[in-house]
């Protein structure tokens, strides 16, 4: 009962010109904060020579360029091991594996991102070694 009032006094005192207005001015606000410089983490689909891996970035850019990433970027980078620094693992449990170094790896995917900047990578799972041929 109490909403119904309150609704029927809303459609009466209220024009729908205000309505229309107040949209425009959200639209406007919400296109000025985007053109403001915001730090986030992101989350990068890489291809290293074959091997599907995923890592977390921390990335500062425009909103609008961080919003383009987040909403549109479903596509996975392709990286060729030979841009990557690493190292072969031995020992139980990690033999044939390789890890790679975050920072080589934060340089090949920041080149991949022209319009955003790549400040760090996080954690880099070990993946296994690719077969010679």
């Amino acid at each position: 009962m109490v909403m119904e009032n309150f609704w029927k006094w809303m459609r009466r005192s209220v024009s729908p010109v205000f309505w229309a207005l107040l949209f425009a001015a959200f639209i406007l606000w919400y296109i000025a904060k985007l053109s403001y410089t915001y730090t986030t983490e992101h989350d990068v689909r890489l291809l290293v020579d074959g091997q599907p891996l995923e890592v977390t970035c921390v990335v500062e850019g425009p909103g609008a360029n961080l919003f383009g990433y987040k909403v549109y970027s479903n596509k996975t980078l392709r990286i060729p091991l030979s841009e990557l620094k690493y190292e072969v693992l031995h020992g139980e449990g990690h033999e044939g594996k390789i890890h790679i170094d975050p920072q080589s790896l934060q340089k090949a995917v920041s080149v991949r991102f022209s319009d955003i900047k790549v400040l760090s990578v996080g954690h880099v799972p070990e993946i296994d070694l690719p077969a010679k041929p």
